[in-house]
């Protein structure tokens, strides 16, 4: 089984779709099946997707967007991602039916047939552009699309099944969220969006990572070559540690160029510094050798989404303070 190339070797002992066609519908209750439906949007990963697009709006705003307008860009989100990941489920439900962690799936079950997962997913797609485009902007709506494009062809279809770089490249999909939100209140782009697109895309190898180490047998066993398959843990760490340290840096050109204040700064510092000690702390480990449990690889995944959640919040809150030191500042300069 060769890593180098698309693997099918490793998935022809459970060929694609017998599972899910061996359940009829007495066996496949309407409650099951919505539940079914809705996990194919894989809606956890989906509310880290809107954890970095709402704030971006208020700073788009530098103040609060309008409330219906967030509304409509969450919902078109939500759908546009859910679509990307039901079409990923159906290019990948031969390999999620041989690993552990994906065994659960509604198409491994048997609750989705692979016909009715394309349908769902492809009409997610055509709503979701279409909602954006006639209720937000175009712009925002070609994003929306083309981030779903993005993870469905160029990461699922391309890279996943071929090369190490996978996740690096793959990731690019999950930074565009940032561009929506603000493109959703400005129907233009910028340097802080840019930025925070970098900061995202540094951040996803380092996130997933942790997470693709601790599963790497699963990812060995159906020859999906994530990094931790074919390299030690000790040059998977030296990755993780150089990612962080770009990633932070980038996270703090916000302010020099005039997008954020004194706050967002601060957190970035203390949230980035907790990263980087994480990160480090996980290469020391790796450099001794250690392996198993005590090598600690999911505190780094589990501290990323805090870390992203953390820096994001900063952003969303950060416009506030900064007027309300203007209007500080103001006011002063009225009494002199």
């Amino acid at each position: 089984m060769s890593l180098s190339g698309v693997c099918v070797t490793a998935v022809e002992s459970r060929p694609a779709g017998v599972i899910g066609t061996s359940q009829g519908p007495s066996h496949r209750p309407f409650g099951a099946r919505v539940k079914a439906f809705v996990a194919l949007t894989k809606p956890r990963i989906i509310e880290l997707l809107l954890i970095t697009t709402v704030p971006v709006m208020f700073l788009a705003e530098q103040g609060v967007p309008d409330l219906k307008l967030v509304l409509l860009t969450c919902v078109g989100g939500y759908l546009s991602a859910g679509g990307a990941n039901a079409l990923n489920m159906y290019i990948d439900r031969d390999i999620d039916a041989l690993m552990d962690r994906t065994s659960q799936r509604p198409l491994v079950t048997g609750m989705v047939s692979p016909a009715e997962c394309l349908v769902f997913g492809i009409t997610l797609a055509i709503v979701s552009t279409l909602l954006f485009g006639f209720t937000v902007n175009w712009l925002s709506a070609w994003l929306s699309l083309g981030a779903l494009l993005f993870y469905v062809v160029v990461y699922t279809m391309i890279l996943k099944r071929r090369t190490s770089q996978n996740i690096v490249w793959g990731g690019i999909a999950g930074c565009l969220p940032v561009l929506i939100g603000w493109s959703a209140v400005t129907n233009s782009m910028s340097w802080a969006p840019i930025i925070l697109f970098g900061v995202m895309f540094f951040w996803t190898p380092p996130h997933y990572w942790p997470l693709s180490m601790k599963v790497k047998e699963d990812y060995a066993r159906v020859g999906v070559p994530m990094l931790p398959v074919i390299a030690s843990n000790k040059v998977v760490a030296r990755q993780i540690v150089i990612y962080s340290w770009v990633m932070v840096a980038v996270s703090l050109l916000l302010q020099p160029l005039g997008y954020t204040g004194w706050f967002y700064t601060a957190v970035a510092l203390a949230a980035g510094g907790m990263w980087l000690w994480e990160a480090h702390g996980l290469q020391n480990r790796a450099k001794a050798e250690v392996t198993g449990a005590k090598l600690k690889e999911m505190r780094l995944f589990h501290w990323s989404i805090t870390y992203v959640s953390v820096l994001f919040l900063a952003i969303a809150v950060d416009p506030f303070l900064r007027l309300l030191a203007g209007r500080a500042g103001r006011a002063a300069g009225a009494h002199r």
